[in-house]
């Protein structure tokens, strides 16, 4: 039986996995409406190739939806075993290029059109970029952890779910990160704008 649409709303996303598994095609769409563009995403900042990500983000929702008849409820969330599934596939990818000695091309980020000038959209595209090459410089797991706790927002235990490592070693992964990451940038503030803004807040 079918759910009304505004009742899957307040559905949990375990829940709507389990009505996906007993025949419900309406929880299947709010689930990925819910999870797809987080999975995106994060596959994004972690492989900087949109194409890659669509394929990964595509092939773990499909291992989501064979797996949704055998889910024990309680085990995991949805998301923290997505988020999983998605690391794992996207190191797979960056495993393959370093074999292949290929080197993904950068997407050009899209400046968002509004209230803001062209300068400030360019700036803003600058530092996008400027991050999106620094992550791209860290280690893997590192970029992971940096990724998921500040760009996500997950807390540190959901990220040692989605990484299966303890607390500390989520913390101590993200400071390593943060750090190495104001290293890579440190040079670079005047060029990004981020000088004047300093000054200010002063």
């Amino acid at each position: 039986m079918q759910m009304p649409r505004d009742t899957l709303d307040q559905v949990s996303d375990e829940s709507l996995l389990v009505l996906y598994a007993n025949g419900d095609p309406d929880a299947a769409r709010l689930l990925t409406a819910r999870l797809a563009p987080r999975a995106l995403g994060y596959a994004a900042r972690l492989l900087s190739d949109r194409a890659e990500a669509e394929d990964v983000t595509q092939e773990a929702m499909l291992r989501l939806w064979k797996i949704a008849p055998d889910w024990r409820r309680g085990e995991a969330q949805v998301s923290t075993w997505l988020y999983r599934v998605v690391t794992n596939l996207c190191t797979d990818l960056r495993r393959a290029r370093v074999r292949r000695g290929a080197v993904a091309l950068e997407d050009a980020p899209e400046v968002a059109s509004g209230g803001r000038s062209a300068e400030a959209g360019l700036i803003e595209a600058d530092r996008v970029t400027a991050l999106e090459e620094a992550l791209g410089q860290l280690p893997d797991r590192q970029r992971q952890a940096v990724i998921l706790r500040h760009i996500e927002g997950l807390s540190n235990p959901e990220i040692g779910a989605v990484m299966e490592l303890g607390v500390e070693a989520v913390e101590s992964l993200t400071a390593r990160g943060k750090r190495a990451l104001g290293a890579i940038l440190a040079g670079r503030k005047a060029e990004l704008g981020y000088e004047g803004e300093e000054e200010e807040e002063a």
